[in-house]
């Protein structure tokens, strides 16, 4: 079935209004992101968590999406008087052709080397080097494919500093790559946390794809059963929960042991090394585009 998109270009003021009467008025979906996008004027917006409040871009593309047999040229004009913006206000329509938005979706991952002997491969492909320890994954609706500067930061680490027989945390483990990766690259034991249901779902399928024996928990259990300091803690999240979980981080690393953070933009990293100092000698990874990794050892 296909669809329309309407696009319609506005300031901050009134973007919110204006989305949320597009949404009242039957749009399946309302995307709104910044006009200059691809020009020299371009602003990025980080919206994470524990943040102030982003406000949004000076002047906004609105794309609001309904079904084909919706009637746009009364839906919108209603919509930009509702919202007091002029009628005159000018607006497009697209057509959306229906699409299978699986395999679409699948085509953007493809096998990603990492290292000289680890590979990432989603299950929909075929391996590429049989005699490399290969990751076989689904990442579902959870965020760790592989190929985001993040993941392989921390992929790269695991890689370079596992010795064998360790004990390994991945907190906010989403896919399950890490701990997967941790157990195929020699650690003894491997747990991943997260706050989220789909994302536990889908490492837990993944752990059995790749026949590794990891535990995976829910963030808001007590995690009763990782009261063992683990010899190292992988958290690939944002700089701005990683400054927070920073006394949990610690408590889940043994003495000695190793925490390993990504998610953190070059600019953040002082930020995040300050929060960790009281328990951890923290380093920098060398970047990955725009990110890097920090690492340290625990006091």
């Amino acid at each position: 079935m296909p669809w329309q998109a309407t696009t319609l270009i506005v300031d901050a003021r009134c973007v919110e209004t204006l989305s949320d009467l597009l949404l009242e008025a039957g749009a399946l979906s309302v995307d709104v992101s910044d006009a200059a996008a691809g020009t020299p004027t371009e602003r990025p917006l980080f919206a994470e968590p524990g943040s102030a409040p982003v406000s949004n871009w000076p002047v906004n593309r609105v794309v609001a999406l309904f079904n084909e047999g919706a009637d746009i040229a009364e839906l919108i004009p209603a919509a930009l008087q509702a919202a007091r913006l002029p009628a005159t206000t000018p607006y497009g329509i697209d057509r959306v052709n229906d699409q299978d938005w699986v395999r679409l979706t699948q085509s953007q991952f493809t096998p990603v080397k990492i290292s000289s002997r680890l590979w990432i491969v989603p299950t929909w492909h075929e391996v590429v080097d049989a005699a490399a320890i290969n990751i076989r994954l689904d990442p579902g609706l959870a965020f760790g494919t592989g190929t985001h500067p993040t993941t392989r930061l921390c992929l790269r680490w695991l890689d370079a500093h596992l010795n064998r027989g360790e004990s390994v945390i991945d907190y906010g483990c989403g896919s399950g790559i890490l701990a997967i990766a941790a157990m195929k690259l020699g650690a003894a034991s491997a747990a991943g946390v997260d706050i989220d249901e789909q994302a536990l779902l889908a490492a837990r399928r993944n752990a059995l794809q790749n026949q590794t024996q990891v535990t995976f928990y829910a963030a808001e259990e007590k995690l009763t059963d990782l009261t063992a300091p683990a010899d190292v803690v992988v958290a690939n999240i944002l700089a701005n929960p990683l400054t927070v979980l920073a006394p949990l981080l610690a408590r889940l690393t043994r003495r000695g042991g190793y925490v390993v953070l990504s998610g953190i933009l070059a600019p953040q990293a002082d930020e995040v090394r300050v929060a960790y100092a009281p328990w951890f000698d923290m380093h920098a990874t060398d970047p990955d585009g725009d990110w890097v990794a920090l690492s340290g050892r625990r006091l």
